[in-house]
Formats: C-alpha cells, structure tokens, sequence
C-alpha cells in the first residue's frame, strides 16, 4: 500500500464516527514539520505566525517545543486577544487603525509589554496617539522595510506592495521620529521577502517559469542581504538597544536565517504545508492540514460530485488559489465547474470506487484560512482522534 493510500485509509478510519465535511490535523506530520522549521533555521528562534494557524491549541503546543519563540499576529484584536490569554509576546505584522485596540493596548500595562505594533508612517502614529484616549502606556513599535526587489531604475518592481520604506536611510529616519515622539519605542525591524518565501520555484509541468522564479529569487536575496544589514545598522545607529530583526517566511527560513543581521524569522504555513508550498526546491514538508467532504451523488463513469468544497485562498484569483482533491489520488476538478459553494464535481478512474457517503480529502491551497470554514479541528494521532479543538472561528472568532 502506498503512503498517500495508507493516510487515506487511517485518517477514513480515525474520523469514521464523524459527518463530513470535516477538518483534521495530522500531528505527526505537523511535528515533523516543525522540526524542519528548527533545523532550517539554524539555531535562530521561528516567530510563529498564526495567520497560518488560527488555532489557540496548536499555537501553544508549538511554542512549546524548542526552537519557537513568539508569535506574528495579523490584527490589532488578535494581538490583545493572544495576549491576554497569556501570550506574552506579540509581534502584529500589519499597521493598524484599530482605535478602540489601541486605546485598550496603551491604557493596560501588560498589554503594553506584550504587543509590539508595525508601523511604516508617521501618520500612523498620530493615528495611535489620536486614539489613546487618556491611556499613557509606552508602546512597542516595529518598523517594516519594503523588501521588494527593484530593476530597470526602479521601473521593475518584484514583491509585495507593503511598506514605503525601501533605503535604509527612510528607515533610520523613521526611527527618529518615533525617538522624538512621546510615548513609542522603537524595538525591532521587520523585512518579509513574500516573492522569496512565498513563491514556488519548482512549478511541475513549468521548467522555464520555474528557472526564471530561481534566478530572481537568488538575485533578490543577494540584494536584500546587503540592503537589510545596512538598514539594521541605520535603525541602531538611533536605536542601540533593538531587540530584534525579523525576516523571511516558510520558504525561506534557511537562507534568511543564514545572514547575521537577522535575529529571528517567521513561519507558519510550513507547519500545515498547504498545497502552494508543494512547489520548493528548498524544503519538502508534509501536508499536515486537510479537510473531508462526502460524496452525495454520482452523475456517470468516472464522476463524482462532493458536498461543497468552494473555499477559495485569498490573493490573485487564479487555479492555483482553488482547494484540491488529494485522497484518494487521480482526482481532478471538473474545469468548467470547479471547486463550488454547495457541490464540487470530481473527475477522474478513482471516482468509479467511490460510494455515496464516502469522503474524498482536499488540500486547502493557503494554511490558515481553512480555519475560517471550521469551527474544529481534529487532531489525528495514527489511526485515531485523540482530540477537537476549536478554531479561532470556534471561538466565535474572526478578526477580518
């Protein structure tokens, strides 16, 4: 029996008592995954991002283990929330304009301590002291650098759109004006290469894409790491006591970690691995995360069609932002259909095995926004259950 047929056959058996559509963690595969995380990282601490997670559960038990310190949150909300629920470090990846957040974080002394919030601009500075509202905590900033690549003069730009500060002198100046400002402390630096670590470079069945996603990605990080040292230098030129340099991501976390400017770096989809991290040369992770939905009708040969299963990822609409069939293997979405709110047809010979009321198992195409389909997530240890935990959904929350 091959290994795919034998994840089929035990995680069928470990949720057999259990109506689809449901939602499972592989545990082994999940601590698997996150000793590769370690290991890549070389000894630096993973900052863990629960943007990729969405679960209280299994954040605990991953900053339990070795090598994680931390968390990366996505909202202001989330960052409280964590903290008090006793997390006492949070790092939140975006800017904010959480007024009511941010009254509650610069009123309340352990909060203060435990949130560090991300800021690019000097208005969002006078966005956090406008909301204050009497609260006179100190409050813990970090500032973003843009890690885009940029060619042709500047004509060319690869990378995400997020932060305006792209020399490390905008950096370093930006850090002088929260020196300057009463009640903000700069404490750490923040650089996500998302078209390094977020971009596959092995695409199947696409060699010249492939190769042109390598050489960018390799002419990138030799910019970045220059630049990146550089900008550090700047901010603790104002700075000295800068606590830390965050950087990199799941498909990056080895060569990130490797420069010596950087403290620590961040990753959380490697711990579920979802389908768009199949295709890296520089890790091979385990699909820890998946979800079942039965099998209501059979429309003719070589056909099936499944109850729901339309939970498209975020970002540039596309194929590969779509869930896919996994087990059994040979399953394919039907092209003139897809993946649909309340049926998903199924193409494929495996189709002709399947009865009505058996479970066909997806492989969402991001980590954690899966979880926002889920109340609960059953973890699965062997051929067993061993215990349900609630999402942030199944904690009645959702923070975008």
């Amino acid at each position: 029996m091959s290994t795919r047929a034998a994840d089929r056959a035990r995680y069928d058996r470990a949720t057999s008592h259990l109506d689809a559509p449901v939602a499972i963690v592989d545990l082994e595969a999940f601590d698997a995954n996150a000793a590769d995380l370690v290991r890549r990282a070389g000894g630096k601490p993973v900052r863990v991002a629960t943007k990729s997670l969405r679960c209280r559960a299994l954040i605990e038990r991953i900053l339990a283990r070795d090598g994680f310190a931390g968390v990366m949150s996505f909202t202001l909300a989330e960052s409280l929330w964590l903290a008090r629920s006793g997390i006492g470090d949070v790092l939140l990846a975006y800017p904010s304009a959480d007024r009511a957040g941010f009254a509650e974080l610069a009123s309340d002394p352990a909060l203060a301590a435990a949130v560090t919030v991300m800021v690019d601009d000097p208005a969002q500075l006078a966005l956090i002291d406008g909301a204050r509202g009497g609260g006179r905590e100190v409050v813990r900033v970090c500032l973003e650098l843009d890690t885009s690549l940029r060619l042709l003069g500047g004509r060319l730009r690869i990378g995400a759109r997020r932060s305006p500060l792209h020399s490390p002198a905008q950096l370093a100046e930006l850090a002088r004006a929260v020196a300057r400002r009463p009640g903000f402390r700069v404490v750490g630096l923040m650089a996500y290469e998302g078209h390094v670590a977020g971009v596959g470079d092995a695409v199947a069945g696409r060699p010249l894409r492939s190769r042109g996603v390598r050489l960018m990605q390799a002419a990138a990080r030799r910019e970045l790491a220059v630049r990146r040292a550089a900008a550090v230098r700047a901010v603790r030129a104002v700075v000295p006591d800068l606590e830390f340099v965050n950087g990199g991501g799941t498909g990056s976390v080895q060569h990130t970690a490797a420069e010596e400017a950087v403290t620590e770096v961040a990753a959380g989809s490697g711990l579920y691995v979802p389908r768009l991290f199949d295709d890296y040369t520089s890790f091979s992770g385990r699909p820890a995360a998946l979800f079942a939905q039965p099998v209501v009708r059979r429309p003719g040969v070589g056909a099936v069609t499944v109850l729901g299963g339309g939970y498209p990822a975020s970002g540039a609409a596309g194929p590969d932002r779509s869930p896919v069939p996994y087990l059994p293997p040979g399953l394919r979405l039907d092209p003139l259909e897809g993946a649909g709110e309340v049926q998903t047809p199924l193409l494929g010979s495996p189709a002709d095995d399947l009865l009505i009321g058996d479970r066909v198992w997806f492989r969402h195409a991001k980590a954690g926004e899966l979880c926002e389909r889920f109340d609960t997530l059953h973890l699965v240890e062997g051929d067993r259950v061993t215990a349900a935990v609630p999402t942030y959904r199944g904690e009645g929350r959702a923070f975008l």
